[in-house]
């Protein structure tokens, strides 16, 4: 796959800027302690906070550059379809409505109930389908051919350069990153860091996360190869993925030093982490980063590192359960 240029991501953040600021990234004091605890040398972590997005997080941004893109280059747009776990179905759900078109949502059962509430106060209409992803997704396909809308895949490479809008932002306000960690769901978070840093010529190692209960991005990689594996995670609903995209797979394999693997109780020890030490409520997908980080900090001495908190949408009785855990 082709990455996006330079170019393309200034194009892709002059649409972005239209409806949202630069979000922040900040080194917190707290976070830095808890890397180092134990090694006796520094860690400087910088978080980016793409939890502060209009939709609480960074798929808003791609969802933006997409539909922009559609508007322009689609004659007698109907609407937009997408599958989702949540985030991506926000994004998409608020760029049509920016837009005046529909948007068409098709969600698993059993989908988080406030990411569906958040979804609908965007105006989609909503359909659950299918006991995971996969199957929605090609539910989701089947809908937009019956009704002659434009299907809105997880992973494009316009989505990729609506990404790489943050990655930007990371990598020219913090200080020079060593090494930068990145959630892995369907692969357009990783490819957009991975681009912003080659159009910078930036050197920064980029290491993905993934679930270990979800790890078909972790063996692919390992075999090089795409690999279909199940996904059980109860905690990372965004990084719950079947069956890897192709095409992110080869970016990846061409960008990234390596994937950690992270379990479910590690995710809800960085969420609680997140929050005394930030006072920011982070859904499994944002907190993975950091749970890689902590899991690999005996190799963090001395280093500045990145690590990409991509949103904050967890549902209250999820997060409710992840706070018990530190009681007990």
């Amino acid at each position: 796959m082709k990455l996006p240029s330079l170019e393309e991501i200034q194009e892709a953040q002059s649409v972005v800027y239209r409806h949202m600021p630069p979000t922040p990234q900040y080194s917190w004091p707290l976070v830095n302690q808890r890397l180092s605890a134990g090694s006796g040398h520094a860690v400087e972590a910088w978080i980016k906070h793409e939890n502060h997005t209009p939709v609480g997080a960074f798929k808003l941004r791609g969802a933006l550059v997409y539909a922009d893109w559609l508007s322009r280059t689609h004659r007698n747009l109907k609407g937009m379809v997408a599958a989702t776990r949540g985030n991506h179905g926000q994004g998409v759900g608020m760029a049509a409505r920016l837009l005046g078109l529909k948007a068409v949502i098709v969600v698993p059962h059993g989908n988080s109930k406030e990411k569906n509430r958040a979804m609908l106060a965007q105006g989609v209409e909503l359909i659950e389908h299918g006991q995971d992803f996969q199957e929605s997704l090609e539910y989701a396909r089947e809908v937009a051919e019956e009704r002659g809308l434009v299907m809105v895949d997880s992973f494009h490479e316009r989505l990729v350069m609506g990404t790489a809008t943050y990655a930007m932002e990371f990598f020219q306000g913090a200080p020079a990153l060593e090494r930068i960690y990145v959630p892995i769901g369907l692969g357009s978070s990783i490819c957009g860091v991975s681009a912003a840093r080659n159009a910078l010529g930036l050197k920064t190692e980029i290491v993905g996360v993934v679930a270990e209960q979800s790890p078909s991005y972790a063996l692919s990689f390992a075999q090089h190869m795409v690999v279909a594996a199940p996904s059980v995670t109860k905690i990372a609903d965004g990084l719950a993925c079947r069956m890897p995209n192709a095409n992110a797979m080869e970016a990846i394999w061409e960008n990234v030093a390596r994937i950690v693997e992270v379990t479910d109780e590690e995710i809800a020890e960085a969420m609680r982490a997140l929050y005394q030490d930030t006072h920011n409520l982070a859904e499994g997908a944002g907190a993975a980063p950091l749970a890689a980080a902590l899991k690999e900090r005996k190799t963090l001495a001395d280093k500045c590192i990145g690590i990409v908190f991509t949103g904050g949408n967890v549902d209250l009785d999820v997060y409710a359960e992840v706070l018990a855990g530190a009681r007990a």
